[in-house]
């Protein structure tokens, strides 16, 4: 039985992996669980797994939490709370289901510790991937990718990455695959939030509508599997069946296909290398009839064009990106500016940064981060 940790369970990875957590009978025991503000969920949760610490967002909500949780259950907050879990000796793996850079610090601690990590968190990857990947090499951790095109990727190279020389990243095309670019400006939130395949939070479908999740799956790609930016493209696959596939220098494509559920993904990275039992439901291929594939439209969708600039970067351009991209969605969310203007402002923050570091630290990292929010905001409220 292993001892697992959840930071960020009451999202939709987070809420799934409980799932097939609670589906493995007997393979997993939950010692830790985080959540930035959604309490009563994990308090719920909470209940029904009983995990010896837990992780709120802040010193209020943990006050609050302490009086709906178990006395005997630690109540730990903040980005201290974070580290703290990912330090404990008594776990032995850890599913990162953080959104956002806030992830990065104790993403490097756990692989510091040694603990095997379950990443659904793109952000961190993206904006330090050098700096995860080397510090994973170093301590000998493995890094299991939850997000499913990761995931296949994993699945189809088998730790053969030396003969590969291309990859396919998949993507359904999100809610605005036939919609005519013109149209973008008039549609209501309500229509970009509706994504056909994948229930998922807001700003993940806001970059599955932008195709800005598929730019930073490049990235992620790039650092995750040591291959370059160019080796890597993007086909829209509306019926989110064939999740990715993987070229080898002798032309044979290897690719792995599911239902689109993620616990499948989920599952595969916590019982790696081993196959457990399945949980979600097969593939109906008769029922499926046609696969189809298309090129990504690059005018309907820049983002692409500026994760792949970013990628081709390097160094801090990366970091810039993501922190801009959640910006830039967090203010059209809030109704500041138009879907339209999403890329726009992502392109002009990208022009005004001078990525002219070397060699990049977590220091380097956090402070493009904030300057590129900051930069962001500027532009959003002119």
């Amino acid at each position: 039985m292993k001892n697992i940790a959840i930071l960020g369970s009451t999202g939709s990875i987070g809420v799934n992996t409980l799932d097939v957590i609670s589906r493995l009978k007997g393979r997993f025991r939950v010692v830790a669980l985080s959540a930035d503000s959604s309490i009563e969920l994990l308090a719920r949760q909470a209940r029904v797994f009983h995990p010896k610490v837990v992780s709120v967002g802040n010193e209020e909500l943990a006050n609050k939490a302490k009086k709906l949780l178990p006395s005997r259950t630690r109540v730990v907050y903040g980005p201290s709370g974070l580290r703290f879990i990912a330090a404990r000796p008594d776990i032995d793996i850890i599913v990162f289901a953080i959104s956002g850079t806030t992830c990065l610090i104790p993403l490097l601690d756990a692989i510091d510790n040694r603990k095997e990590i379950a990443l659904a968190n793109k952000e961190a990857l993206v904006s330090a991937g050098p700096l995860v990947m080397s510090l994973a090499a170093k301590r000998g951790v493995r890094i299991l990718p939850i997000d499913s095109e990761h995931s296949a990727i994993f699945q189809c190279i088998n730790g053969k990455s030396e003969a590969v020389s291309r990859i396919y990243l998949t993507g359904s095309g999100g809610p605005l695959l036939d919609v005519k670019r013109e149209k973008f400006g008039s549609l209501p939130l309500s229509y970009i939030l509706k994504h056909p395949r994948w229930k998922m939070g807001k700003k993940i479908t806001v970059d599955s509508a932008t195709m800005m999740n598929k730019g930073l799956e490049i990235i992620e790609a790039k650092y995750l599997f040591n291959i370059k930016e160019s080796s890597i493209e993007v086909l829209v696959h509306p019926e989110a069946i064939v999740h990715s596939m993987v070229e080898f220098t002798d032309s044979a494509v290897i690719a792995q296909l599911g239902v689109p559920d993620m616990r499948l993904p989920i599952e595969y990275a916590l019982t790696f290398p081993e196959r457990s039992k399945a949980i979600v439901k097969r593939v109906d291929f008769s029922g499926v009839g046609a696969l189809t594939f298309r090129k990504p439209d690059a005018g309907k969708f820049p983002c692409l064009a500026l994760a792949r600039d970013a990628a081709a970067s390097g160094r801090l351009a990366p970091a810039v990106l993501c922190a801009s991209d959640e910006e830039a969605v967090k203010n059209y969310l809030n109704g500041n500016i138009t879907f339209t203007d999403i890329p726009k402002i992502i392109e002009k923050v990208l022009e005004r940064h001078k990525n002219t570091v070397r060699s990049i630290s977590v220091k380097h990292v956090m402070d493009a981060d904030s300057w590129a929010r900051e930069e962001t905001e500027r532009l959003c409220y002119r």
